[in-house]
């Protein structure tokens, strides 16, 4: 079985980030601005060994490569941003293509708009995402180039396609049939398409996809994974949300096996302060002990229910502004690396809280309403998914 970590190409300059947020933007900006929020928060993080690195350099290609191998990652999943036919922060990845001595990897396609979402402006649309008349040819003539390199990652003899937001896509099971149809025609024996679970009710059967991949948090911001212990010393200006992480692991080490194909996904930690600022979403409690037994569950059931063709995504390698990364940093150094590697160390080793009296305040009170309000508003959603079967 394999170990696939998601893959963020924002950490280098363009054009278009210059314009929408200040000239020499990358996602380095927002990882230095963040604040802690409360008693214990480490913010803002940095980066070790290989420091705030530019994507554009292909020495930092060929480091994270060896990084990843050495520690238990067996490819990436970089994302691929394409809007009708216009690509952004794609030179990191087809420098990747070219270079077949780097880390095998595959292709997410954020298919979502991009808005202003990390001020808040949700409405505010950057650049769009369009379905057009023939996209389908427009989309496979870019991916071609990946799908044919010697280190593109294959399941079943097939390249792999992750689609984040399957359920945008205006005719699903058609957009399945049309790139398959396609990459016959270029002499592959078809796509292994994975749909990632950002959506509830999604079953791929229905969407024309082989295989769903777990994708936490997203679903999990409810109650069942609330942080009900008070922390210490939180901003009273916090107008976000507190979770818990041992709380979301156990949700997903004891998710019950559908009929479908459903990877494993996990996440090292969760804490996007340095987008969201007083709005972040945060997964208290994080800690490569706590990751590295959830993982080690992932891998297990995934070896035990499909052997060699097991995958578990990690998300992410180098999400830094989400607080989801496994390179290594000045707090943790390689430990988060570490778990990955052996997927079981120091299990008993987890974060103590710390001495000081913690009380609950009506900003965590807050929180608790608004993640309620969240809750509610998923169960709708739920509901009406099961209506419309």
């Amino acid at each position: 079985m394999r170990t696939i970590a998601f893959y963020l190409p924002q950490f280098h300059q363009i054009p278009e980030n210059d314009e929408w947020w200040g000239e020499g933007f990358t996602e380095w900006t927002n990882v230095r601005r963040a604040k802690p929020m409360f008693d214990g928060h480490s913010h803002p993080r940095k980066p070790g060994p290989l420091g705030e690195y530019d994507l554009l350099n292909p020495e930092v290609h060929r480091a994270q490569s060896e990084l990843a191998r050495t520690y238990g990652v067996d490819a990436f999943c970089m994302y691929f941003y394409w809007f009708n036919g216009r690509r952004l922060l794609e030179k990191p990845i087809d420098m990747w293509q070219s270079d077949a001595n780097l880390l095998p990897y595959c292709l997410s396609w954020a298919n979502e708009s991009w808005t202003r979402r990390w001020d808040g402006g949700s409405q505010h649309v950057l650049m769009p995402q369009d379905y057009e008349p023939g996209f389908e040819e427009e989309i496979f003539t870019d991916l071609l180039p990946h799908f044919s390199a010697p280190h593109y990652l294959h399941q079943h003899g097939n390249p792999v396609l992750v689609v984040h937001r399957a359920d945008l896509i205006p005719d699903p099971p058609q957009f399945a049939s049309k790139l398959r149809r396609l990459a016959r025609a270029e002499g592959l024996s078809g796509i292994h398409l994975v749909a990632a679970e950002t959506m509830p009710g999604l079953r791929p059967e229905t969407i024309g996809f082989d295989a769903l991949a777990e994708f936490p948090p997203v679903g999990s911001n409810t109650l069942r994974c609330a942080q009900l212990a008070p922390v210490a010393d939180l901003d009273t200006n916090f107008r976000g949300r507190l979770l818990s992480y041992p709380r979301i692991a156990d949700r997903f080490t004891r998710r019950r096996a559908p009929k479908f194909v459903r990877y494993r996904g996990v996440m090292p930690a969760w804490d996007n302060t340095a987008r969201r600022q007083h709005d972040a979403t945060i997964y208290v409690g994080a800690s490569p002990e706590r990751y590295a037994v959830w993982l080690a569950h992932a891998r297990k059931a995934e070896l035990a229910e499909r052997g060699a063709d097991g995958l578990v995504f990690i998300n992410a390698w180098n999400e830094w502004a989400e607080g989801a990364y496994l390179e290594p940093d000045t707090d943790h150094g390689h430990r988060y690396l570490d778990a990955t590697r052996g997927g079981d160390i120091g299990v008993h080793s987890v974060i103590r809280p710390t001495a000081r009296r913690r009380r609950w305040s009506v900003t965590q009170i807050r929180s608790l309403v608004l993640i309620a309000g969240g809750t509610a508003l998923a169960t709708f959603r739920r509901i009406r998914q099961r209506l419309r079967r």
